[in-house]
């Protein structure tokens, strides 16, 4: 009998869940420690784009100050709690010195070819019928209410079709609503990328979870992780809460926002913080839009489905305050309400909050930990977890199986920092 080399994956989320669908088929015996339920955190309330059009990292030229203005305004989108914590200074001091053209554009061509590679990986695995989550290629709509706004674009669809070969499509004032009538008519237009996609979170990781234990995956949900044993700097085992002790050759870290605290007990410092988003679900509008909508300055996002309808957005830097916030949540609608015809619907079917996991520049972080080189991180992936799973998965599955990386991992690992 062939003994298959065992590998631990703590998290449960979508990046996960690609990191175990490729590790399972290269001939990995896989285990998955979850402290909650499979899909339940981030990869559930998410709004489900696949997007290679998000290639420009959230850092870029001017941002810094739009961020600082639009702090000062009760409605702000964006939000940080006021409180004294250093590593959050720390980072958002990080964050400010990459708001630079330099940087952005070196940010978003080392993470170019990872978003190539998931939207692929997306197609063949709907192509095979793998996953079942009402999965569309409709392209996303940028949309504008404000003509200065739309016209402030074209220099960066110019930077998306030079840089990247990504051009958007404009449609100018009452075209962008004959172009998606559920918009009203006045706006100042849009953009569309129509390679873009989108998804059904919580059927994607319902999907995949038959799918995964189907291939053989171990899941073990509502299982805590204490700590790893370890040995000459190897980790040789994980403890858990409940006193079991799990041995492997291999342990990825795909904890999400919760992962540093993970990283910590292995003296690695994996500079992620938690950027809390807000999501509303319910019954599709009965003027419902067929194109995911991004509302760029109001910072709402408008994803419509054929079982349901959500919108969602928002950034909140609270720490790991899990609380609903009435009034943050009140922005989605209100953002919403100036471009569409019908921008809700009743009832609310699902009100829901979760922490992204931010890094500085934007991209994730994938490779091994420093100093315990069986350990991998797989964390970091911001706004674009749904979207860079499938890639993540691949890649991290290369490394392991010290293959030929698809994907230059070099810009991801952790001591870029």
């Amino acid at each position: 009998m062939i003994h298959k080399k065992r590998v631990i994956i703590v998290g449960g989320g979508v990046v996960g869940a690609a990191c175990a669908h490729f590790l399972l088929g290269t001939g990995w015996q896989v285990t998955m420690v979850e402290k909650g339920t499979f899909g339940g955190g981030c990869s559930h309330g998410n709004c489900g784009l696949v997007c290679p059009s998000h290639v420009l990292p959230l850092a870029g030229p001017g941002v810094l100050l739009k961020t600082l203005k639009a702090m000062c305004r009760s409605n702000s989108p964006f939000y940080i709690k006021p409180r004294f914590d250093l590593k959050l200074w720390r980072w958002l001091l990080a964050f400010a010195m990459k708001c630079n053209r330099r940087s952005m554009l070196r940010i978003g061509h080392s993470r170019w070819d990872l978003l190539q590679s998931s939207l692929g990986l997306y197609q063949q695995l709907m192509a095979e019928q793998t996953l079942s989550c009402e999965w569309e290629q409709r392209g996303t709509l940028y949309v504008y209410r404000t003509p200065q706004e739309f016209k402030a674009y074209v220099e960066t669809d110019w930077l998306m079709r030079t840089e990247f070969d990504l051009p958007g499509v404009p449609y100018a004032g009452d075209e962008v609503s004959q172009l998606e009538p559920a918009l009203k008519p006045g706006l100042a237009g849009g953009w569309h990328y129509p390679t873009d996609a989108h998804l059904r979170p919580d059927r994607l990781m319902s999907s995949w979870k038959k799918s995964l234990l189907a291939a053989g995956l171990e899941l073990r949900e509502g299982c805590t992780m204490r700590e790893f044993r370890i040995r000459r700097g190897v980790a040789q085992a994980l403890l858990t809460g409940e006193g079991e002790e799990l041995e492997a050759e291999k342990f990825v870290l795909c904890a999400g926002a919760f992962t540093p605290g993970i990283g910590a007990r292995l003296g690695c410092r994996i500079p992620v913080q938690p950027g809390k988003g807000y999501s509303l679900t319910m019954p599709r509008p009965a003027v419902c839009p067929s194109i995911p909508l991004l509302f760029p300055e109001h910072k709402v996002v408008v994803t419509p489905w054929a079982s349901g309808y959500r919108i969602g957005s928002t950034m909140e830097f609270s720490g790991f305050d899990a609380s609903h916030s009435p009034r943050r949540l009140a922005l989605l609608a209100a953002g919403a309400t100036p471009y569409l015809h019908e921008p809700t619907a009743t009832p609310v079917l699902e009100t829901w909050s979760g922490f992204r996991p931010m890094t500085t520049d934007d991209n994730p972080i994938i490779g091994p930990c420093p100093g315990v080189p069986n350990v991998y991180l797989s964390t970091g992936h911001g706004m674009l977890g749904i979207t860079l799973a499938p890639a993540t998965g691949k890649l991290l599955a290369e490394l392991l199986n010290q293959q030929t990386p698809h994907v230059d991992p070099t810009p991801f690992a952790v001591d870029r920092f």
